[in-house]
């Protein structure tokens, strides 16, 4: 959607939307005034339906916008997102523009608070990560007037333009690498949580390319709370007592990788002959462990760099594609072997 495209909402869409004036639609969004119950209600709703947020810039400011960029993430202690926002800011240090960053915590009522903060100060752009939201979040999305740049994901429908790599196609790229080496009884470890819809994906795309070759997932084992190097030793133990036939282990990310692959080298196992090992995400960090863990590229900085780009473009006036596919390539590492 170009930039001409779109319109802020203003206190009369609320107050056509709720039938009471604007000077009742602003003492409510401002909590200020004598108004019944009822009216607060209706007025707040039609807002919240809207999208509508108030504008924070006072005066003659209010109907600009600052140099401001929101930048709104899932986690900071995650590896992924520093990375991602290291593109970002390399790329908008050469403009005008500056990132503000906003924290979810997975959490869509936080994501809603938050995108509703940072829109009040009326930024000229929204970086924010995924492609589902809630109803409120995506509305205020939908209204907010400037371009709103969804990344990490491209396996959805967008609000205007997304940057990202297909996590389903992830999933199934990596199964067909781990069935062409010859593994066929696989276990798959990771993260329970529902909402992190890219994990999610990824394991639906593993799975789906495991089937049409007649292979099903021989072993679950999933945790929750953060990644770490102890839960993947824990996990990799407890799958492998209730099922010693395995001769692959997936995991969602590296970091639980990681803890697997130490585990395995203190019992002696034969890798990639004995069994095999891969996770997701392409961590640098790990590569000083005894052995390099085969993985897929995340291409986490290169989405940064491109999200910061298009959102520069917009904000100059010009209207590039509204979906930028990045495709990441398999490390096979000396975990999977190679046929």
């Amino acid at each position: 959607m170009a930039n001409d495209e779109k319109r802020s909402l203003t206190l009369r869409d609320v107050s056509e939307a709720s039938g009471v004036s604007e000077m009742t639609v602003s003492r409510v969004l401002r909590n200020r005034g004598d108004v019944s119950n009822a009216t607060r209600e209706r007025v707040l709703r039609a807002a919240k339906d809207l999208g509508y947020v108030p504008n924070k810039i006072a005066g003659a400011l209010a109907s600009q916008r600052v140099n401001l960029v929101a930048v709104i993430i899932p986690s900071l202690s995650n590896m992924v997102f520093p990375e991602v926002l290291g593109g970002i800011s390399q790329v908008l240090e050469n403009t005008e523009l500056q990132p503000v960053v906003g924290v979810t915590d997975y959490l869509p009522e936080k994501e809603e608070k938050v995108l509703y903060e940072m829109l009040s100060w009326r930024p000229s752009g929204v970086i924010i990560a995924g492609l589902e939201h809630t109803e409120a979040a995506r509305a205020m999305l939908n209204a907010s007037g400037i371009p709103v740049i969804e990344i990490m994901d491209v396996d959805g429908k967008a609000v205007d333009t997304m940057v990202g790599i297909s996590h389903r196609r992830a999933g199934r790229e990596m199964a067909k690498a781990i069935l062409k080496a010859g593994y066929r009884n696989i276990g798959f470890l990771g993260t329970k949580m529902p909402l992190d819809h890219r994990a999610r994906k990824r394991f639906e795309g593993f799975t789906e390319a495991l089937a049409k070759n007649g292979v099903e997932i021989a072993e679950r084992e999933f945790y929750s709370g953060g990644s770490a190097l102890a839960k993947g030793r824990e996990m990799t133990e407890a799958m492998l007592k209730r099922n010693p036939e395995l001769d692959f282990l997936y995991y969602s990310n590296d970091m639980i990788g990681a803890g697997g692959l130490l585990w395995l080298l203190e019992k002696g196992y034969d890798i990639p002959g004995e069994i095999g090992l891969a996770g997701f995400n392409g961590v640098e960090l790990l590569q000083g462990l005894p052995r390099h863990l085969a993985t897929m590229d995340a291409c986490r900085r290169e989405i940064g760099t491109k999200a910061a780009e298009v959102l520069w473009a917009r904000v100059q006036g010009e209207d590039p594609d509204m979906i930028h596919e990045l495709v990441p390539k398999i490390s096979f590492g000396d975990t999977l072997k190679r046929r």
